[in-house]
């Protein structure tokens, strides 16, 4: 089959398009990485460069100098977002199935009430003394799974892609089959609707890898720290020796403070550039595919 000139030229450009804004993306992650492998002052001097212009791995020994609260931290994170991502995928997802169910009586209220939530909420302190006088969940993990199990985004998102990839007539035909609803949810919904729950996945389990704020307000335990609120902490402690070496006048230039927030973005999105890849064609198919239908 011949391709037109026409055809080649725009392969040729849409692929040179393409690499040109992939090397764009690919540009602050290298900067990034090198920063971390830079000396501090150095790189508050002469900024950052693509190539570190003097090699150091000092910032790297400072996020490491305990490494078993390191691993403990990476442990908690690792935990919370494995338990609490399948958790949010099974509560979307179930909820996402009713409010699809044309035969269930309040599917609009209930939508029109989750809606709501996005527009309206009950502000931060009944929130905070429900969750931590009420429900006990402060120095729990429970309190940084329970509040970020269901979004109302990720519920319309399901319930959009099972109304546009789940026919109602096979609904029928499997209630006619004499199969109850969670086994029609279970055995016939969930193999069809596997690119959203990548989608809902991917969303859950970024949003449980970088928690740090519920971390902020209900643990207290170093124990239990999250690694985003363990590296902020880090941080902090070397922040405050800074400023303690500038009140006595001792001298605070050992210090990486800004090479170490190079090092802690390595240390945290490693594991999420892994994994993306794995389920990056489920993504974009769960993003893209509820659209089809509006």
């Amino acid at each position: 089959m011949k391709i037109s000139s026409e055809k080649i030229i725009f392969n040729v450009v849409s692929d040179l398009l393409i690499i040109v804004l992939s090397i764009f993306c690919l540009f602050p992650l290298l900067l990034i990485l090198s920063g971390s492998m830079t000396d501090n002052l150095t790189l508050a001097r002469e900024g950052y460069h693509l190539i570190p212009v003097k090699f150091s791995l000092e910032a790297y020994r400072t996020v490491f100098e305990y490494p078993q609260k390191l691993i403990v931290a990476y442990g908690n994170t690792i935990m919370v977002t494995i338990v609490g991502t399948i958790l949010g995928i099974i509560c979307v997802s179930m909820t996402g199935y009713v409010l699809m169910r044309r035969d269930f009586k309040y599917r609009n209220k209930i939508s029109f009430l989750i809606y709501f939530t996005t527009i309206f909420g009950g502000g931060m302190v009944p929130w905070y003394v429900l969750l931590s006088k009420y429900l006990h969940l402060t120095n729990t993990y429970a309190a940084r799974i329970f509040p970020s199990l269901m979004s109302p985004f990720l519920i319309i998102l399901m319930r959009t892609f099972m109304q546009s990839s789940v026919p109602e007539e096979l609904i029928d035909s499997c209630k006619v089959d004499g199969a109850n609803d969670f086994t029609i949810y279970s055995k016939i919904v969930m193999p069809i609707i596997t690119p959203a729950i990548a989608t809902v996945g991917l969303f859950l389990a970024i949003g449980f890898w970088n928690e740090w704020y519920l971390t902020s307000l209900f643990i207290s335990k170093k124990e239990l720290y999250s690694l985003q609120y363990f590296l902020y902490d880090v941080l902090d402690n070397i922040n405050f020796a800074k400023e303690m070496a500038a009140i006595t006048g001792q001298p605070a230039t050992n210090l990486p403070t800004e090479t170490v927030k190079m090092a802690m973005v390595v240390v945290v999105i490693g594991p999420i550039i892994f994994l993306y890849p794995f389920v990056q064609k489920y993504f974009v198919s769960g993003i893209t595919i509820g659209a089809v239908k509006g």
